[in-house]
């Protein structure tokens, strides 16, 4: 397996992308809508945070034991902002970083998504799922 391939080969580019404006219903909206579960928060592209889907689940769990997740969900939406929620101390890659770095990055943390920046501005990012099938397509080809 190569050593010194980059991550941009992996990286996802169109980025689904939130500002600190936007609320937590739409987050939720997005992560439905494209599958995903993480969402870079950001201000003219400039990386601020990240939001995770476990996020999401965390504020509204406690609240959603006998009631309508639904109704829950959104009241308790309503009672947060994206930047309270959202993680500020990231991690970042640039695009010249190796996939087995950015591995190594994953591998040691707890977490499963990292942005990919040119200086402050999201260029891409790259999920344990683009990793996985990264090393998918090394045992196939």
């Amino acid at each position: 397996m190569k050593q010194d391939v980059q991550v941009s080969t992996i990286m996802t580019q169109n980025v689904v992308k939130l500002n600190l404006t936007d609320d937590l219903t739409k987050a939720e909206s997005l992560f439905k809508e494209h599958k995903i579960r993480h969402i870079p928060v950001v201000s003219d592209n400039k990386i601020l945070g990240i939001l995770s889907y476990t996020d999401l689940l965390r504020i509204s769990y406690a609240e959603a034991a006998d009631d309508d997740d639904e109704t829950v969900d959104v009241t308790v939406y309503n009672m947060f902002t994206i930047g309270q929620v959202m993680t500020r101390k990231i991690v970042t890659v640039t695009p010249g970083t190796t996939i087995k770095e950015t591995a190594e990055i994953l591998a040691t943390n707890e977490f499963h998504a990292v942005p990919v920046c040119e200086g402050d501005l999201l260029v891409g990012i790259v999920t344990t799922t683009d990793l996985i099938r990264y090393l998918l397509d090394q045992y196939n080809s």
